[in-house]
């Protein structure tokens, strides 16, 4: 995506004035549903845009994975608002998110089959044509699996990435959580989308509840999301990063340790990647 560079954070309302005194800060994201598509935009986003900091717009709820076509009023909603902040693109998740009217509440995961993924992919191609700007694909967290998977999380990227234009947003937290509660081999999904095709990348924090691993967006960034940016850093050399806080926001200095470590697995990626050279 266009002007994504270095590490960025996540716009949420309570960070609007963190974020308003940096200038460190690559880029920003947006979540769509936060956001009135008619009325004024939030104060603080406007100075982002005269500032020229690149925004993307974010989405939750657009169902790509469901097997209905995505709403034309939610596509069309997503169009406006990308075209009122200037976004320089938008993503979405590759997720099950409704049918027949009920929501689930949740992202859910896409059952990884042909069928569904023929679906998904006519679902993103449809969203590609109805959007004025990129659209990039985020991997979702999860706690199970449907039964009977024809090929693994790698797969499902890959496929997707044949049969559309669509980019990858790579979220490293979502693949450790799935590494940690489903096993997903991680190193295959790390290797799975051709830098070309890797518009940015995101770092979260979660918190282990006995056996399984929640990306909950509320805690403190561990070290194993680092890990794995600073192996996808070593693969592909440097890639835009966004660090997610959604809820229970720390202290200034907290988060600015978090987007230095961010920074810091980066770094250390791009070096190791031009060691090898």
């Amino acid at each position: 995506m266009k002007g994504l560079t270095g590490v960025g954070l996540g716009w949420r309302r309570p960070l609007a004035h963190f974020i308003d005194g940096r200038s460190d800060l690559g880029f920003v994201e947006v979540l769509a549903e936060h956001l009135d598509a008619k009325g004024p935009l939030p104060e603080p986003l406007v100075r982002l845009r005269e500032r020229g900091v690149p925004v993307v717009l974010h989405g939750v709820s657009l169902g790509l994975g469901s097997a209905e076509p995505p709403s034309p009023e939610r596509l069309a909603r997503l169009a406006r608002l990308a075209e009122r902040l200037g976004a320089v693109g938008v993503s979405e998740h590759l997720a099950f998110v409704r049918a027949g009217g009920v929501e689930s509440g949740h992202l859910l995961p896409v059952s990884r089959d042909e069928a569904s993924l023929e679906i998904l992919a006519e679902n993103v191609r449809l969203a590609e044509a109805a959007l004025p700007v990129p659209l990039a694909l985020e991997n979702v967290a999860s706690l199970f699996e449907w039964p009977a998977p024809a090929f693994d999380e790698a797969g499902l990227l890959t496929g997707v990435l044949a049969r559309t234009g669509a980019l990858v947003l790579l979220d490293v937290a979502n693949l450790y959580a799935n590494a940690h509660n489903l096993g997903t081999d991680t190193r295959a999904v790390l290797e799975a989308v051709p830098r070309e095709r890797l518009a940015y990348v995101h770092v979260a924090g979660g918190v282990r509840e006995g056996s399984l691993y929640h990306d909950t967006h509320a805690h403190p960034l561990p070290e194993g999301p680092l890990d794995l940016l600073e192996a996808l850093a070593a693969r592909v050399g440097p890639v835009p990063v966004l660090l997610e806080r959604d809820d229970r926001y720390p202290p200034p200095e907290e988060l600015a340790g978090e987007l230095e470590a961010t920074r810091g697995a980066l770094a250390r990626g791009v070096a190791r990647r031009v060691g090898a050279a």
